[in-house]
């Protein structure tokens, strides 16, 4: 059967086709010939990564980012689209998620598997989009904080330096080196003292050794009359003297009451207004014999003499 230049043209032009289609995916890094599986991603940036850039499970390279595009719907979010080389199933649940690879920068994509009995992730679907801070974000969030806490410390140290400067003005300034050489004075004195107390020690050491000698014997006899006294019979002691302070007080509870003769004289009130009357008469004749003697004598002098009443002023 002999084939026309037609049908072999058209052969040849097929054949580059499929070439042209397979050489081209190949150099986007699709191997048309083998299992590859195709999901998607969404991030609101991807700062740092690029096609070509690993995807991998568990730190495990099993593809590589083969297309970073805008999204469609005009929200400036992006679409990462991941080539997976791995049979390797994880659950539709399983997250992408964005991470740094270095100190220098760059960004790479692993894929969290989820093992929630769900079922598998399936070629061109979406993976759920995630972002972990990386070390200068990490950084930065405990930098601000601290850069915020800096300032405001800054400006109370300004301010505290400031009301320091008004309130050490000149005077104050003097004042205070005047208060430094008081002090300095003070210490100088206290030290000549020192000096003066260790010089009366010294000196009057052997003195100083008889008085604490002459202390502690005394305090040696008191311990021994402090022996003494508790070894005396104290109850016995206190006992008398409660049984005589009892009949002192049925005394004087007798002479309350008007018993026996004190009482009598400390209760009868006749006997007192009769010794008051006998002693204002006493008072009268004796203040009449010193004015009048002779008249008490006439026993003795056979002449009567005349009685007269006392001149009064």
């Amino acid at each position: 059967m002999k084939i026309s230049k037609e049908v072999k043209t058209s052969i040849l032009v097929i054949a580059g086709i499929v070439l042209f289609i397979f050489g081209f995916n190949y150099l986007k890094g699709q191997n048309l010939l083998d299992s590859s599986r195709t999901f998607y991603a969404v991030y609101d940036n991807v700062e740092g990564l690029t096609s070509s850039t690993p995807v991998t499970i568990n730190g495990l390279i099993v593809g590589k980012v083969v297309d970073i595009e805008f999204k469609d719907d005009a929200s400036g979010k992006l679409q990462v689209k991941l080539l997976v080389d791995s049979d390797f199933q994880f659950s539709k649940n399983s997250k992408a998620e964005l991470y740094e690879t270095g100190l220098i920068g760059g960004k790479a994509i692993a894929i969290v598997p989820a093992f929630d009995n769900a079922e598998n992730a399936i070629s061109d679907s979406y993976l759920e989009g995630s972002v972990k801070a990386g070390l200068s974000e990490l950084v930065n969030q405990k930098l601000t904080p601290l850069q915020e806490k800096m300032e405001t410390m800054m400006v109370s140290a300004d301010e505290l330096l400031s009301n320091l400067n008004k309130v050490f003005d000149d005077e104050t300034k003097i004042n205070i080196k005047t208060s430094i050489g008081d002090l300095r004075s003070i210490i100088s004195n206290f030290k000549e003292t020192s000096k003066s107390i260790d010089v009366l020690v010294v000196g009057n050491k052997e003195k100083l050794n008889t008085t604490l000698t002459n202390v502690e014997n005394i305090s040696t006899n008191l311990s021994k009359v402090s022996d003494s006294i508790a070894g005396s019979n104290i109850g016995k002691t206190i006992k008398s003297l409660e049984s005589t302070l009892k009949n002192f007080d049925k005394i004087i509870a007798s002479l309350e009451n008007g018993e026996g003769t004190m009482g009598k004289l400390l209760k009868d009130d006749a006997l007192y207004n009769n010794l008051k009357g006998a002693s204002k008469e006493m008072e009268e004749l004796l203040e009449d014999i010193k004015l009048h003697p002779k008249r008490y004598f006439r026993i003795l002098s056979k002449k009567e003499i005349p009685y007269k009443e006392a001149e009064t002023n």
